[in-house]
């Protein structure tokens, strides 16, 4: 096989590149910890506090760079850092899973209270579930990561659901896998049949918890939404 040369200012190039992504993608991972941090601190004095955990499992991801490059062509972004910043928001995600669904929003308001975060989009599809069945809070918050050159500001998804919300996304995504998107009309019909047994099933514990805990009066209303605007100290952060 012939040897192919490859110049040396060539290799140079590649070389910052990669650094360069290197760079970037590690300041999502460093938001991405930030926000795992400040659940887990959440977590930890909620129990002590309340004797009630409201995180079942906390999990997250950088998105790979293969993944980021189909969104970047999908959404037509153009290919610079600064465009993807501005345009992406999802590169680093966290998801809470909780036990009920008003632990899903009293987290949501713990978090997005604190002096340092930033709200910048809010998606309430358990208010507001999507046509399919699907249920979840997301926030899309901004947090500062210090580092030696300086404070830079990330953006990272959180996604808050319930237990039985999260097996049925979890459900819906590999059959769509299976079936490459093109799903059969009458596994549609089941899946959203699925989505209503499983919001009925949150109601049902939700409702159980408050009886063991002592609190066995039904609300009047289900949880409010998630708020559209954040007010902390320093002001209305617009979600």
């Amino acid at each position: 096989m012939p040897q192919v040369q490859v110049d040396d200012s060539v290799i140079a190039l590649a070389r910052e590149l990669r650094d360069e992504m290197q760079q970037f993608l590690n300041e999502y991972r460093f938001g991405m910890r930030e926000i795992e941090t400040k659940l887990e601190i959440l977590r930890d004095d909620f129990e002590h506090q309340h004797s009630h955990n409201p995180i079942e499992h906390l999990s997250s991801r950088v998105k790979s760079v293969d993944s980021m490059l189909e969104k970047i062509q999908r959404r037509g972004v153009a290919p610079s850092f600064d465009a993807i910043r501005e345009e992406i928001t999802d590169i680093a995600g966290v998801r809470v899973t909780c036990s009920f669904v008003s632990d899903a929003y009293r987290l949501f308001e713990l978090l997005c209270g604190q002096d340092d975060v930033r709200v910048l989009t809010v998606k309430d599809y358990i208010a507001d579930p999507k046509p399919n069945g699907y249920k979840s809070l997301h926030a899309v918050v901004e947090v500062p990561v210090f580092l030696p050159r300086g404070t830079v500001r990330v953006p990272v998804e959180v996604q808050f659901r319930t237990i039985a919300m999260d097996f049925w996304a979890s459900l819906e995504h590999k059959i769509y896998y299976k079936y490459d998107k093109r799903v059969p009309q009458h596994l549609l019909d089941e899946l959203h049949e699925a989505a209503i047994t499983a919001s009925d099933l949150d109601e049902r514990m939700e409702r159980l918890h408050r009886q063991i805990r002592g609190n066995d009066e039904t609300p009047e209303r289900a949880p409010a939404p998630a708020p559209l605007e954040i007010s902390d100290r320093r002001g209305t952060h617009a979600a």
